[in-house]
This record gives C-alpha cells, structure tokens and sequence, in this order.
C-alpha cells in the first residue's frame, strides 16, 4: 500500500506542511529542508484528543486487571499538545512522569453514529503519541485523568501524519536514552483503531483533524529530566522527545498538591513494588 507523509513545520516564520521526500521535507511552493534541521510542529491541529484506557493486553496483564466489557477513555485537552524534538516539563516538585507510547488516529472527515466496518473511510491518518502521565496528580484526578494526563506538553504527537497506512500486524515501541523500555504490537488491542472510531463517534461528533489515542503495552515507567523518549511503529517514523525540569513548583496556595501514596506509586511503576498487599489498579 502507498503510503504519503504529511508532516507541519516552522519554515521561514510560517507555519507549512510539508510532505516527506526521504530524508528531505517539500513545501508546495517547492521548498526544501532536511527534515533533521526542521522545527517540527504537531502533524495536526485538533479539536479535541480523545485517549483510552486500557487496551493492550500486556498492559492488562501488567497490572494483573481485566478490561471493561467496552473501552473507556478520558480527554486531554488541546493545551497538552507537544511535537517531536519538543520539550516534555516534569513541574518542580512531582517525581512520577510517565511515558506511554501509543499510535494516534486522526480524523479526516466529519464523523457520527457509523458502524466500525466503515469507519475507516473516516481516518485521514495516523501518527506516533505518547501519552505522558504525570501520576503525582492521580489521587486526585485518577477518574477524570485532567492534570494526570493533560498537563502542559504531555501530548507529543508525530513527526508526521502518514495516509494510507495499515495498522494490522504493527509493532510499537518505545525508548528511553536508546533503550528499548516498551515492546508491543496492535494485534494485542483488544479493540482496534476502527472499532475506537465508531464507539466515541455514537455519542461525540469527530471532527477532521481530531485525535485519538489507542492504547499503550506494558512497560511505562517514570522517567527523569535529561533522558529522551523515543517512541516507534514501523511505517509511522520515530517521536523524540527530552525531558526537563519546569523551572518552578505546583503552587501550594490553591488546589491538591502532588502525592506519593500507594496507589500513585503502584501506577507509575506497573507493579513493580514493594507494597504486594495492595491490587495494582487500572491505568
């Protein structure tokens, strides 16, 4: 299947999508950068993302749980947007930042009430996501996941939007500091991109340019200011990001402040604990 990289840059000021020639990117006016010299933007402006909870099953058997008899998710809002290349902020203060490679979905045409045999007619494209979660907010957002998972700059999405792309039979994974520290394929998702599509569009109209988050396998951990995540999936390129410190703490002066409690730890570290009393619970 032919495939077509689109991907959205900074080129002399403006902002211009570009598709990929190789390893150069080409403006309509005929322009061209390597793409390794590109200030990368997000590959897409959304209305609104939209992510699930558990999908993967390595992630379910991870954490010893079972899944819903239907998906769940929980919406990050737009401020969380990042793009490749782009700074991840840990605020001063919180200890447990999360990656979560995952593969986005966007959509290309206005979409309600389809069934998912035809939701692919929908899907404009898809992108690489990690969906960073900084689960020192859990005990206080875990249901509905705002400052867990849509915190500034928890969104990278990228480097670009690829069409014609097949999500069958995909590995995904992700890196830290060049490291292999997640290792799964879309054939573990309980419900596929399609599937995804048509269950939120009975309710919610999606609108083109509009995300979705897939899932993520087993394996997110936390990780510290100076490491680069790298999160991967054959035909959809390679996301880069660093992690850094924000330059000041939470304020202490209004609202939940950051926790270190059980439940925090035991998401954060995908079982792997001391406290084996205590039932590792669902992302």
């Amino acid at each position: 299947m032919t495939t077509t990289e689109y991907r959205r840059i900074l080129l002399d000021g403006a902002v211009v999508e570009v598709v990929r020639e190789g390893a150069e990117l080409v403006a309509a006016d005929g322009r061209r950068i390597d793409a390794a010299d590109a200030h990368h933007l997000p590959p897409v402006a959304p209305g609104k993302i939209v992510a699930v909870h558990l999908n993967h099953r390595s992630r379910v058997e991870e954490f010893g749980t079972s899944l819903p008899p239907a998906p769940t998710y929980f919406h990050k809002p737009t401020s969380s947007l990042n793009a490749h290349g782009g700074a991840v902020v840990r605020p001063a203060g919180c200890k447990y930042l999360n990656y979560e490679g995952e593969i986005a979905i966007v959509i290309g045409r206005t979409c309600r009430n389809i069934a998912p045999a035809d939701a692919g007619a929908y899907i404009r494209g898809y992108t690489l996501a990690n969906d960073y979660g900084l689960h020192d907010f859990r005990d206080t957002d875990a249901g509905s996941m705002l400052r867990v998972k849509g915190s500034d700059t928890l969104c990278p999405l990228g480097p670009g939007l690829v069409e014609g792309w097949d999500f069958r039979g995909k590995a995904l994974r992700t890196y830290v500091n060049g490291v292999v520290a997640q290792e799964g394929s879309t054939d573990e998702m309980e419900w596929d991109m399609h599937y995804l599509v048509a269950d939120i569009a009975r309710t919610i109209t999606l609108d083109p340019g509009d995300v979705l988050l897939s899932g993520t396998p087993a394996g997110s951990r936390p990780v510290q200011p100076g490491d680069v995540v790298e999160v991967e999936a054959e035909g959809l390129g390679r996301l880069a990001n660093h992690i850094v410190t924000g330059p000041t703490p939470v304020r202490t002066d209004c609202g939940a402040q950051p926790t270190e409690s059980e439940e925090v730890r035991s998401t954060a570290l995908g079982g792997d604990w001391e406290l084996r009393g205590i039932r590792a619970p669902r992302r």
